[in-house]
């Protein structure tokens, strides 16, 4: 377990802002199922690569979403991570839940 402290406690290298996206795995579980929703539909795929046009049609559509609706970290959002404002923020790990 001491061997995954770093992987366990990641998210916390990201700006707070971001955290609280990064917890979830909600929008991850969303998309999954739109994309099994839509492969559904189509049953039987003739080939590999109309697999990934289609897929990649689903994952084309949710990013505009979420860049439209500001509802996930845009690029913006993104470009702090790369130049982050200098901060004398301390880490501190969330409480743990009950």
């Amino acid at each position: 377990m001491d061997d995954s402290e770093h992987d366990v406690l990641a998210y916390l290298a990201f700006p707070a802002p971001h955290r609280t996206k990064l917890h979830s795995t909600n929008p991850l579980e969303r998309l999954n199922k739109e994309v099994k929703r839509r492969a559904d539909v189509v049953g039987i795929f003739p080939s590999e690569a109309s697999i990934i046009r289609l897929i990649g049609a689903v994952l084309l559509e949710a990013n505009d979403e979420w860049q439209l609706q500001h509802r996930y970290m845009g690029v913006e959002a993104m470009g702090e991570m790369l130049n982050p404002a200098p901060t004398n923020e301390t880490l501190q790990l969330p409480p743990r839940a009950a």
